[in-house]
């Protein structure tokens, strides 16, 4: 059971995850279900968002897991029609398939320290830089191309995308990963427009640092010492803390309600501890 942040009823509202079988996209799933709606559990991998519905409808709620890959469309295509058939059309589509990858990040901060043996900038491999933007940013537009065509044919529906803080200023030695997200900043704001007059809104969260088994190793030595970056981080951080990953459930929840954010389209929300609003000074 999760301890839901707002008292918000989402029966009935048919909400599809991507990146499911991760651990944040995982507990929205979790969390959306114990709200009553009917969760549809997309990712790649199929074993974990089977398990995280087995675990669901244990404790009595609707979920269902599905194993899609967010970069092929038929792949995709074949996905929503199992939801149809399953839960119904799409209400909620929540675009949280996404992540870096080592061949696109940096050894070294900044050019002038790199050390002999290091992956410098010159470095970094051209396909792994291709990888991260097309898992972030066209792994968000194949799906909602696919399952918004259920909000625009019942004239409503919200779509959420997931940000990163790195899309406001970016962070040294991802370069690929936070172009990528500014990317998904841009797209946000370009949905929310484009879909307005169809009764979408479309708005999207900017988690900020949180300790995940993604970034566990630049955050930790493997004696479990935080790394320097790890210092930096939390000395840029008015709350001189990681965020929690429940922490990001209020936002999405409000972000989703139709009654909360009814007039709210085309924003990106930080859930930063302060990071966004610190200048450093």
């Amino acid at each position: 059971m999760i301890d839901l942040p707002l008292n918000v009823d989402f029966t009935g509202k048919v909400v599809v995850i991507t990146g499911a079988g991760g651990v944040l996209c995982g507990e929205m799933a979790r969390a959306f279900a114990q709200a009553g709606a009917k969760v549809a559990a997309l990712d790649l991998n199929e074993e974990a968002v089977k398990k995280l519905a087995e675990e669901c409808r244990a404790e009595g709620y609707v979920c269902e897991g599905y194993k899609a890959n967010v970069l092929e469309r038929e792949a995709l295509d074949a996905v929503h029609e199992q939801v149809l058939r399953d839960l119904g059309p799409c209400d909620i589509l929540i675009n949280g398939a996404g992540g870096n990858n080592p061949r696109a990040t940096t050894d070294n901060e900044y050019q002038h320290e790199a050390k002999p043996g290091q992956k410098t900038f010159f470095d970094l491999d051209a396909g792994g830089v291709d990888f991260v933007f097309k898992l972030n940013f066209q792994g968000s537009l194949l799906p909602t191309q696919v399952f918004a065509k259920d909000m625009v044919a019942k004239q409503h529906g919200c779509i959420l995308n997931i940000s990163s803080m790195n899309a406001y200023i970016p962070l040294t030695k991802i370069p690929a990963y936070s172009g990528a997200k500014a990317a998904i900043s841009n797209f946000t704001q370009w949905l929310a427009t484009h879909f307005a007059g169809s009764g979408i809104r479309c708005n999207a969260i900017a988690p900020g640092f949180l300790v995940s088994n993604q970034n566990r190793k630049l955050l930790f030595n493997e004696d479990g010492t935080p790394t320097p970056r790890t210092a930096k981080i939390l000395a840029g951080t008015p709350m001189n803390r990681f965020v929690e990953s429940r922490e990001l459930l209020g936002g999405v929840f409000f972000l989703c309600d139709d009654k909360a954010a009814s007039a709210i389209t085309g924003v990106v929300l930080p859930i930063d501890a302060g990071f966004a609003a610190y200048s450093g000074v």
